[in-house]
């Protein structure tokens, strides 16, 4: 299902800068980045409601994040209050507007994708709490932005109105309890959102040049959104496409302690790479996991370890296998498989198109040029994009 129009589609939302009428650090806010951060907060808010016995579909979840990445795409340019009355105002003509938009210019072509595309935009109950629980990360995403802000345009007319309106929405999904809790008395849940949040300011490729500049988190988005839309309509057990898509928004996670350390860096120095891995899952353990509730610690670890192998669980423990027996065996929501290999082929499809999108926007140093020509020589798998 992944194709060039598809992904460069998805890459559109690198360029959208948030909070454009207001004051804003050098590196502002993208679109991009504000879903990959709305995931996660969408994750850790899933969580907790399921175990206090909330049911819903995590699949649905998932793709409800996708649906309103692409139509916040489409509505880029127009301003949140303005999308939200149009919505209340002439619902039904705006969804069907974008409903037509991205299947003309997604490059899209599964239509079991649009049937749903059709009952998330136009159905009210469909995927009901799932929808609740994405608006809720949408707007604590937000306020964690606007924080931010607030203190670089306190006199800027309507700051405080701003705030309220959005301290209010979040307000509003407080019958979740994980929301309140997530405001009031969770405050390792907050500063875990915190720190997420701040792979946004990680830069990619931080010593090359290119156009759009994309960020550690928003990265780790594109390769989680590679693994969905891959694996969408394929006949696999739901919880491996669950993986692909939460393993992929996790993959790098361990950046957010270590930063991203450039892959010639990592092979300059026998053994290097195998040492900063061994770092990486300790500053993990040390750092990252007594921010969230303990009943997450073991899969963020098994999402974060050994992330590009293929691998399943049984008995309490982890264990390895090649990608064609893990298919034939282990394609069972029992064994919680994770088809880490593939994970690895969406990373690189991630960073050829960083590449290459760059080089197309007239961005090209000798560097960026010189990676897109060893990544097509080295990954067979890019041929589909490369002739397409």
């Amino acid at each position: 299902m992944i194709n060039n129009t598809l992904i460069k589609k998805i890459f559109e939302a690198a360029y959208i800068q948030r909070w454009n009428d207001h004051l804003r650090p050098s590196m502002g806010f993208t679109e991009l980045d504000k879903q990959a951060h709305k995931v996660i907060i969408a994750y850790v808010i899933g969580k907790i409601e399921e175990a206090l016995g909330n049911n819903f579909s995590w699949l649905k979840l998932i793709e409800g994040s996708v649906f309103e990445t692409l139509q916040r795409i489409i509505t880029t340019d127009i301003k949140p209050p303005i999308f939200y009355k149009l919505k209340s105002v002439h619902g039904e003509k705006f969804n069907r507007w974008i409903y037509s938009e991205i299947k003309e210019k997604s490059g899209i072509e599964d239509n079991l994708f649009f049937e749903n595309l059709d009952k998330y935009l136009f159905d009210e109950r469909y995927c009901f709490f799932e929808k609740k629980i994405l608006k809720a990360a949408h707007y604590l995403a937000t306020y964690w932005e606007f924080k931010i802000i607030y203190d670089m345009n306190k006199n800027l007319y309507g700051i405080e109105k701003t705030r309220e309106n959005i301290l209010s929405e979040i307000e509003n999904h407080y019958d979740l309890v994980s929301v309140k809790e997530i405001m009031t008395i969770r405050e390792n849940t907050r500063n875990f959102i915190d720190l997420v949040g701040q792979l946004r300011f990680q830069q990619r490729w931080a010593h090359t040049p290119r156009m759009p500049e994309t960020s550690v988190l928003g990265h780790m988005y594109i390769v989680a959104a590679l693994g969905y839309f891959d694996n969408f309509n394929l006949q696999i057990c739901d919880r491996l496409k669950y993986n692909y898509f939460f393993g992929g928004i996790f993959h790098d996670l361990p950046e957010v302690m270590t930063r991203d350390i450039i892959s010639p860096v990592k092979r300059g120095v026998e053994g290097l790479d195998e040492l900063l891995k061994e770092i990486e899952i300790q500053q993990i353990k040390e750092n990252v996991l007594p921010l969230l509730p303990k009943t997450l610690h073991l899969e963020i670890e098994y999402f974060v370890k050994d992330e590009f192998e293929c691998k399943f669980q049984e008995g309490g423990k982890t264990k390895f296998v090649g990608k064609d027996e893990l298919f034939e065996k282990y394609n069972d929501d029992s064994f919680n498989p994770v088809d880490g290999k593939k994970i690895k082929e969406y990373d690189i499809i991630a960073a050829y198109f960083e590449a290459l999108i760059s080089i197309e926007n007239g961005i090209k140093p000798i560097t960026l040029l010189q990676a897109k020509e060893n990544m097509e020589k080295k990954y067979k798998f890019l041929n589909i994009f490369i002739n397409e």
